[in-house]
């Protein structure tokens, strides 16, 4: 079999790129001969694979190198039809027909979330951010009913391609998955990131120079529940959060410890993770807490949250809800045998879910539909 995977980056360092890293990985195993067309490569596959290079390095603006990458990706397909069995697409990528659509992201969606930056920021990167999100979700329309098959790395991201009249019967779901060896339960020394011991101690970890993420409503809740401490991941530069915790008295119990290359050796040192982000298509940072043995908080809008039970964390239906926030982190903070328990149980969801699992998941179905055109 012969498949094309368009994706800007194919890599283990992001989550698209790891996904589609895993697909390719896969393929190769099963003897499968795969073109990829991307900006970045793996070194470790590069070799393995039949790399076509789609240069936007140079372009302004990442909406200018998408629109690049998709009328290069595109024209190079449109010279090379009888070469390929399948097309798999990643989202809104390429101007070309793809039978199979990875969705990562639904932008139709995202532009009517009252949480949207152009929503919160009315300057010019508001503006920008708004003229990005409305132009991807025109395009998602054509290119999501154009597709055979949409995947939906979650029942989230599936009932969002529902509401833009995508039929059911079109969409399967493949969660992402984890790596369970990197991301595996232990206990860490909390000295070198000079965090308290002997205290409950909750993590957070994403992109806190926005409000998306929802560092702001931990921060509330964290006032109601004073045992607790929390440590937050995640870039500070530009992060109104420094501020806002000064302002709220948490000074001493809420650690910024800036961006992290650690994050699986960090979890390995609290008790449990929280992360009620306002949209989240996926959310790998939730699976990898579950993979850590962490009980997790989050919220509906988030993607993982179908993957976490009540028996290994606390999922609320409005993640805005400072009071019921902070109920269910004082909850954590206050039973350390129930952190036990549900570490227990989140560890044997993310056993069920591991990078290796979703890609057989993957080849399997992309075989079947190769196998059903002939």
């Amino acid at each position: 079999m012969k498949l094309a995977i368009i994706t800007h980056k194919l890599n283990q360092r992001d989550g698209q790129g790891r996904v589609n890293y895993e697909i390719v990985t896969e393929a190769i195993n099963r003897n499968h001969q795969v073109y990829v067309l991307a900006t970045e490569i793996d070194p470790t596959i590069k070799t393995k694979v039949n790399w076509i290079d789609i240069p936007v390095k140079g372009f302004p603006t990442e909406f200018i190198r998408n629109l690049v990458f998709s009328e290069r990706s595109s024209r190079w397909l449109q010279k090379n039809p009888s070469e390929l069995d399948l097309v798999i697409a990643n989202g809104t990528i390429t101007k070309a027909k793809a039978e199979v659509n990875i969705v990562h992201f639904v932008h139709n969606s995202w532009l009517r979330s009252p949480y949207h930056i152009f929503r919160t920021r009315k300057d010019l990167y508001g503006l920008y951010q708004w003229f990005y999100t409305a132009n991807n979700a025109s395009w998602e329309q054509k290119t999501f009913n154009q597709a055979e098959v949409l995947i939906a790395i979650s029942e989230k991201i599936a009932t969002e391609l529902e509401a833009m009249n995508i039929p059911r019967h079109k969409i399967k779901v493949i969660p992402n998955g984890t790596d369970i060896a990197e991301f595996s339960p232990g206990l860490q020394s909390r000295q070198q990131w000079q965090l308290p011991e002997n205290v409950p101690l909750a993590l957070f970890a994403g992109d806190i120079r926005f409000s998306r993420k929802n560092l702001g409503t931990v921060l509330k809740a964290l006032c109601q529940v004073p045992q607790l401490h929390l440590a937050v991941a995640g870039i500070t530069e530009g992060s109104p959060y420094l501020k806002m915790a000064e302002s709220l008295g948490l000074n001493n119990r809420v650690h910024f410890l800036g961006l992290r290359q650690d994050v699986p050796q960090l979890m390995k040192a609290v008790d449990f993770f929280v992360f009620p982000s306002r949209y989240e298509p996926f959310g790998l940072v939730v699976i990898e807490a579950l993979a850590t043995g962490l009980p997790v908080i989050t919220a509906t809008t988030t993607g993982a949250s179908s993957l976490v039970t009540p028996s290994s964390g606390i999922v609320l239906t409005n993640p805005d809800d400072v009071s019921g926030l902070a109920t269910a982190m004082g909850k954590l903070a206050d039973h350390p045998q129930l952190r036990v328990s549900m570490g227990k149980a989140a560890r044997a969801i993310a056993e069920q879910h591991t990078w290796s699992q979703m890609a057989i998941t993957y080849l399997d179905l992309l075989e079947n539909i190769v196998c059903s055109k002939s």
